[in-house]
């Protein structure tokens, strides 16, 4: 898909005053928008409805920040953000967000805070103005603190029986053993009690700063205006935030079956070993060989292996999990108890013979046609477009990524893909969880985990985010 790029800079008032060499004729232009306060805006202009998405993220304001002690502060956050601000309390707030059909949200992960906006036109600045008082003057009244903070305690309560986020977190637990990653995404019940206003502040003070942000915007609007509603927005956000380190890991503890007993008809399944990030040469590769060992549906291998010859599972499948700091391919399937072992031996052997042999032409050319074809189907809404803005930027893939992915992912060959299956697969370093009663299991000794550790217990957090892909 074709697409003209143009920068503009908006300076001291509404005029276009640079544009780059367009393209020809195309379905979408992406607009890269300088405002007066120097926020860098993309922007893919839509002028068929009457409604503007405004999507953003403030890269490295996430959860892997926190104080030990102190997680789950990011998630707290981006659910009392929206709880009262400036003049207007909790329900005042809400009440105007709704009346005027405003949709305004926050989300907190690993890595980084992600927000959003989406108004009618004839209603953006009302709802600039709402989060612009969100992002600089928050509430955190005491009584929607605790109210806020016994909702997500009962989801975390909740959680502990929930055999999906049981055998996530444990995944994570053990692989980042002592690490940020591996601590919970929206923390435990007593962190999360442990939690005040004032930590609420320090965070917002300290990780979300106009330094660290990253904004797309679709829909009906022009540069020149969403250069000044933007500006809007973030008036008074920090330009700077506090310089955090967090250096690359890897997994570690692969190898490992951790097997948790739980009263279930079925036993779930998450494996995983080293993966790529989303910088590595091998990304694309790697993005191909999982599609066709477990990341194409009923095309891929683990699919035709586990469930059409076998009947072993309804779902099993394998993804790409790129983080900032490390890189994971991921799996899982669920099958009830008697079933287990022959599930995940099969799994293995297909996850060997990806590593011995690689794709053939033929599954290789099959899953480039389904990944270039399928990738347009992402421009289908302004939401869509927004984000998928926010997240090119995010990877440093270019403003004229859409015109280069289809040739970064058909220039893959065969041998390519076999080189990196062996550089990725190992069916004998999978960290495999299950949680469950499945009959002919053998854990791996506790001693054995964690380096001379126990095994870890099942703690309250979200399941295992799949990162970012493209």
């Amino acid at each position: 898909m074709m697409r003209h790029v143009r920068l503009i800079a908006v300076l001291l008032a509404p005029v276009l005053l640079a544009v780059i060499a367009p393209r020809p004729a195309a379905a979408m232009t992406i607009d890269r928008v300088v405002s007066p306060g120097g926020i860098t805006i993309w922007l893919v202009q839509d002028h068929s409805i009457p409604a503007v998405d405004v999507e953003f993220t403030f890269r490295g304001a996430g959860a892997a920040t926190e104080a030990k002690g102190k997680e789950g502060t990011a998630n707290l956050l981006s659910d009392m953000l929206l709880e009262g601000a400036g003049d207007l309390d909790s329900q005042h707030f809400q009440g105007q967000v709704e009346d005027l059909s405003i949709e305004l949200g926050f989300n907190a992960g690993f890595d980084s805070m992600e927000g959003s906006l989406k108004s009618l036109t004839e209603n953006l600045d009302t709802a600039a103005g709402l989060l612009h008082d969100a992002l600089t003057r928050p509430r955190f009244e005491a009584s929607d603190l605790a109210r806020v903070k016994t909702r997500i305690q009962t989801g975390l309560r909740r959680s502990r029986e929930e055999p999906r986020t049981i055998a996530g977190e444990t995944f994570m637990a053990t692989a980042f053993p002592g690490q940020p990653y591996g601590r919970p995404l929206r923390g435990s019940v007593e962190s999360v009690e442990a939690l005040g206003a004032d930590d609420l502040r320090e965070f917002l003070r300290a990780h979300l700063g106009r330094d660290k942000l990253i904004v797309g915007a679709a829909g009906d609007i022009t540069p020149e205006a969403v250069a000044r509603l933007v500006d809007r927005i973030f008036d008074g956000v920090p330009a700077q935030s506090a310089a955090v380190t967090i250096g690359d890991t890897a997994p570690r503890n692969l190898g490992q079956t951790i097997v948790i007993e739980r009263p279930v008809p079925q036993s779930i399944v998450t494996f995983g070993e080293a993966g790529v990030k989303r910088n590595d040469p091998d990304f694309y590769a790697a993005t191909l060989v999982n599609y066709i060992l477990g990341g194409g549906g009923f095309n891929s291998r683990l699919t035709t292996e586990v469930r059409e010859k076998r009947g072993l599972a309804y779902s099993v499948f394998s993804y790409l999990a790129p983080y900032d700091h490390f890189g994971l391919v991921m799996g899982g399937t669920a099958t009830e108890n008697a079933r287990v072992a022959q599930s995940i031996s099969v799994l293995r052997d297909v996850w060997k013979k990806m590593h011995d042999e690689g794709p053939s032409e033929r599954e290789l050319v099959n899953a480039k046609t389904y990944l270039t074809g399928s990738f347009p189907l992402q421009f289908d809404s302004t939401t869509q477009i927004a984000r998928l803005l926010v997240s090119i930027q995010y990877d440093d893939l270019g403003i004229d990524y859409i015109d280069r992915r289809k040739d970064l992912i058909n220039r893959v060959t065969v041998a390519d893909a076999k080189r990196v299956a062996q550089r990725l697969l190992d069916p004998a370093k999978l960290l495999m969880v299950v949680v469950g009663q499945p009959a002919g299991m053998t854990a791996t000794p506790a001693d054995k985990v964690n380096s001379g550790g126990s095994a870890p217990q099942p703690r309250s957090a979200a399941p295992v985010p799949t990162g970012r892909g493209g």
